[in-house]
């Protein structure tokens, strides 16, 4: 089932009105781009000046050790953290900034955060779901009160979706009744309901029992195949980055060592750094 497109502690960098990033300028431009993007916490910098883009409908795999920035990449492109240098672009706009009226390009305001968030889905490490709601809810309050979709047509699609990840009969189900697997599937359900242009997924397995992990990798597969959605994943399961990849960034110390496709990645990669980090996980 194919699913419709739908988610400083620096000055900023200026830019006159018609300013876009040099290599969006000459080839169009992708749907999501970091332009020389930094991230600090104080004085210990976690993206060091990163650059990298998206296409329009790419799955991408982001890999690396644990601390290397890709995590905190998910966070910026949900808006749940603010850069503090560089400029992130979405769909040819930026995502991190807004144009004052001379053009210039300043910190984004809360409300353009949230509306650049409506073009983007997080599915995260813990599912985070309302444990209040049974699952209908959990799908539909998005939609509702964020989206403004009439309630029956949210309901209508909540179904749709739910049939889509196995879940049908656990309509009424509150979270605490579902297996961890079940409940990241409608985690999963519950960011597609909102019908983003970009889905983003942060270890969405590292929470499971092993033994439900494979159904949910299988889940994330097919909606790779079958949807048009662009995805960026950051996970530590290298056959599933493998499976689902069609670009595969490796990180180190906040910048990317190297990229290309599954198989130069993980058959014939050129950096060193690449090759100890995949003899260590594989």
């Amino acid at each position: 089932m194919a699913t419709e497109p739908l988610p400083l502690q620096k000055a900023a960098p200026t830019a006159p009105a018609d300013a876009v990033p040099a290599a969006v300028a000459e080839t169009g431009h992708p749907l999501v781009r970091f332009d020389d993007v930094v991230k600090r916490y104080g004085d210990h910098v976690v993206l060091d000046r990163l650059g990298f883009s998206v296409r329009r409908g790419e799955h991408v795999t982001l890999i690396g050790p644990s601390g290397s920035g890709k995590t905190t990449i998910l966070r910026l492109l949900m808006t749940l953290e603010r850069v503090s240098d560089g400029v992130i672009w979405v769909d040819g706009d930026p995502l991190s900034h807004t144009r004052g009226p001379d053009g210039s390009l300043r910190p984004a305001t809360e409300k353009h955060l949230r509306e650049a968030r409506k073009k983007i889905g997080m599915v995260f490490q813990q599912f985070n779901l309302f444990p209040n709601m049974k699952v209908l809810q959990n799908i539909t309050e998005a939609p509702v009160n964020v989206l403004g979709m009439d309630r029956d047509e949210a309901e209508s699609r909540a179904r749709e979706l739910l049939a889509l990840v196995g879940l049908s009969a656990k309509i009424d189900a509150h979270p605490s009744q579902l297996s961890g697997g079940q409940q990241q599937r409608v985690a999963i359900a519950r960011a597609l309901a909102m019908r983003p242009e970009i889905l983003l997924l942060d270890e969405v397995t590292s929470a499971l029992d092993p033994e439900l992990v494979a159904g949910v990798l299988e889940l994330l597969s097919d909606i790779a195949s079958n949807t048009d959605i662009t995805m960026l994943c950051v996970t530590h399961e290298m056959n599933f980055a493998r499976d689902v990849s069609e670009k595969v960034l490796m990180f180190d110390a906040g910048r990317v060592v190297e990229s290309g496709s599954p198989e130069k990645i993980f058959s014939d990669p050129e950096n060193e750094r690449t090759r100890e980090f995949l003899t260590a996980v594989l």
